[in-house]
């Protein structure tokens, strides 16, 4: 290991570069009512009791007087699919907020919707960090969405991908094959719930990987075949109750990823990529998984499947 002793700015960049960050904007509005947003991967936790939080921003920024003058702020964690959101606060324009949809959160500051987290922040201290100013908040409010975040790494956008375990060790296996011998192993049902269960461990944190909810994504997957269909259809193919899958019509329409046309949902060109990118996610975990497996007998558990369904 060579230890670089001559400091080089760009060097020292690329070198931070290697600690991935998750994305945010941050948001705060002035009393005179200006709205600024700003794209910023150094937010941080401070502490929890009291809760706080921090984040820095370039002295020469010219949204730095609204913070400045903001009793509030708003960080929002951006989901994995929201690299547009992100694109767009980082770059200069005369309403950053135009075309955006948002909600009014403490102080006025906007909480932008389908983030993977929300925290709203009092400002609590502002201090000099060589050519930044780092703003420390107190969290009065926090949302905990859930999605997987969209994060940043060597200068590129990254998704959270599970880490591949170490394979476990022939003496650990014992137990869970023991737990089907005698009866258990004979039922069905079990066999089934247990075959699913093995095979989502992997496949399903993959999938919230690009930052849609199972829902959003099975929804997806089956207009993708069918192109259009109705509430009352879309709750016998996607399995889920009426309220989940109008909450994630409600969300991907909002995306540009689905069309409300006559009461039935329609599938866009954009969710159309989106749901190829899906489909190629399920493919590859699907060879992954059978491939072991010779094409009569895929040919026999398919049959079983389809006649059970």
């Amino acid at each position: 290991m060579t230890t670089q002793t001559e400091f080089d700015p760009k060097a020292f960049r690329r070198a931070l570069g290697n600690f991935a960050t998750g994305i945010t904007v941050i948001t705060a509005t002035a009393p005179n009512g200006e709205r600024v947003g700003v794209t910023a991967n150094s937010f941080n936790s401070v502490s929890l009791d009291p809760p706080l939080i921090l984040w820095s921003i370039d002295k020469r920024s010219g949204s730095f007087k609204v913070f400045e003058q903001a009793s509030h702020f708003a960080v929002n964690i951006l989901a994995a699919d929201q690299i547009d959101l992100s694109n767009h606060f980082a770059k200069p324009s005369d309403d950053k907020f135009a075309g955006i949809e948002f909600d009014e959160g403490a102080g006025g500051a906007a909480v932008l919707r389908d983030c993977a987290a929300v925290f709203q922040c009092e400002k609590y201290e502002v201090v000099e960090g060589g050519d930044h100013w780092i703003l420390i908040g107190k969290v009065v409010g926090f949302e905990d969405i859930g999605r997987a975040p969209l994060l940043y790494h060597q200068g590129s956008y990254s998704a959270v991908i599970p880490h591949q375990r170490f394979p476990a060790k022939a003496e650990e296996e014992a137990p869970g094959i023991k737990a089907l011998e005698g009866r258990l192993n004979n039922n069905f049902y079990y066999l089934m719930t247990q075959a699913v269960r093995a095979y989502q461990a992997n496949y399903q944190p993959l999938q919230l990987s690009t930052g849609l909810r199972t829902s959003e994504a099975r929804m997806l997957m089956v207009l993708e075949q069918d192109r259009q269909l109705c509430i009352d259809d879309l709750l016998k193919e996607v399995n889920m109750p009426r309220e989940e899958i109008q909450n994630a019509a409600e969300i991907l329409e909002r995306k540009g990823l689905v069309a409300l046309t006559d009461n039935c949902y329609r599938i866009t060109a954009k969710g159309m990529e989106q749901a190829a990118s899906l489909w190629e996610l399920a493919a590859e975990e699907q060879e992954k998984v059978f491939s072991q497996f010779s094409d009569d007998e895929l040919n026999a558990f398919r049959k079983v499947l389809m006649s059970i369904i």
